[in-house]
């Protein structure tokens, strides 16, 4: 039979109301005393800069000894920043992978401003990727290098990868989209029938909040509401505040988007389905997951709300590599990078991957 709040002692109710107020005290305590939240916590260099972009090499003076000769390249979303990557020292795919005896780079692609407006799909993919992959080969005397491109910085590196296959000696791609029409995809449906050059054309650059309301209102209730009440019953734990602010620091910073990239990306992805229909052209060539023959380690979540499971496995028919692999993670789009069973599972399972594919 349900209580209804008739059936509680006026004692339980003083306490119940005594216990919420203790919380919102302690609540703000805790929140004054947040001190600054950093962007990214294992030690870096910069290696190369191009205009906003800014190519990152990761070390940690307790890393093991290199197991690959190869070194990994983490191409990242142009949407929030790479540094979910690198969140807190226990939750940071950049270290896992440093423990697993990788080399690893990361592209950050800045914040974008008025100046970028015109940067195309060829600029980013033909000019600073491939720019980060030429200095790469350089430092280490190398042809070729492994490349981890993650969401939409997994559809910029099928697209390199198509078009300089040479340049990529194994290919991993975490919660990429390539079938943007699957029936489950919620994002996809919505933005199908946006007028893309109307938005552009208007707006210029593609503001970074406009970009996170449309996420966040994919899941209304527990992305704008749940989450909020849920934090009462963390008020009193300092840990916990510190958690959540970091998450919440990253889910809104948010850069705005070149406009002429958001224009093609949503019009040969969104809505052509250009990696399913061989649609999209860049610097003048065609693009044709045919043309990815390199291993090819796909990564995805199984209650993925941005990219279904469906979405991302669409890569095994249209890939045209033949040593193609499949690894799920029972979590969502973030849990992958964040949560405690991902950092055991993910990291290790690539570094295995690569490692046996080094010496081919």
């Amino acid at each position: 039979m349900t209580r209804s709040a008739f059936d509680f002692k006026p004692e339980q109710l003083f306490a119940e109301m005594t216990n919420f107020q203790r919380k919102l005290a302690d609540g703000l305590r805790h929140l004054r005393e947040v001190q600054d939240i950093p962007a990214g916590v294992t030690p870096r260099t910069e290696i190369l800069r191009r205009d906003k972009m800014t190519l990152y090499h990761y070390s940690l003076p307790d890393a093991p000894k290199k197991r690959t000769r190869t070194p990994v390249l983490i191409v990242y979303a142009l949407v929030n920043r790479p540094y979910m990557t690198d969140l807190q020292e226990n939750k940071s795919l950049i270290r896992g992978l440093l423990a697993q005896g990788l080399d690893v780079y990361l592209i950050d692609w800045g914040y974008p401003d008025r100046g970028d407006r015109f940067l195309t799909m060829d600029d980013y993919i033909n000019g600073y990727i491939n720019d980060c992959v030429d200095d790469i080969r350089q430092r280490h005397n190398i042809p070729a290098v492994n490349i981890l491109g993650i969401c939409q910085g997994g559809a910029f590196s099928l697209c390199y990868a198509s078009l300089h296959p040479k340049k990529v000696k194994n290919l991993v791609t975490m919660v990429t989209p390539v079938d943007f029409h699957t029936p489950d995809n919620m994002l996809s449906r919505w933005v199908r029938h946006l007028d893309v050059d109307a938005l552009v054309d208007s707006m210029g650059n593609i503001p970074g909040d406009l970009m996170n309301w449309t996420f966040l209102t994919l899941k209304p209730y527990r992305l704008l509401g749940q989450k909020y009440i849920d934090m009462v019953d963390i008020l009193d734990n300092p840990k916990r505040i510190y958690d959540f602010m970091h998450m919440e620091k990253w889910i809104f910073d948010s850069p705005d988007q070149a406009g002429e990239t958001y224009r093609q990306f949503v019009r040969d992805f969104y809505q052509n389905n250009a990696f399913v229909n061989d649609g999209c052209s860049i610097g003048g060539r065609a693009v044709s997951l045919k043309n990815v023959t390199m291993p090819v380690l796909n990564i995805y979540a199984t209650d993925d709300h941005l990219v279904p499971p469906d979405a991302s496995l669409a890569l095994k028919k249209h890939v045209g590599s033949r040593d193609y692999s499949a690894l799920s993670f029972k979590g969502g789009h973030i849990g992958i990078y964040v949560s405690s069973s991902a950092q055991a599972l993910v990291p290790p399972s690539i570094g295995d991957w690569l490692h046996k594919r080094d010496k081919k």
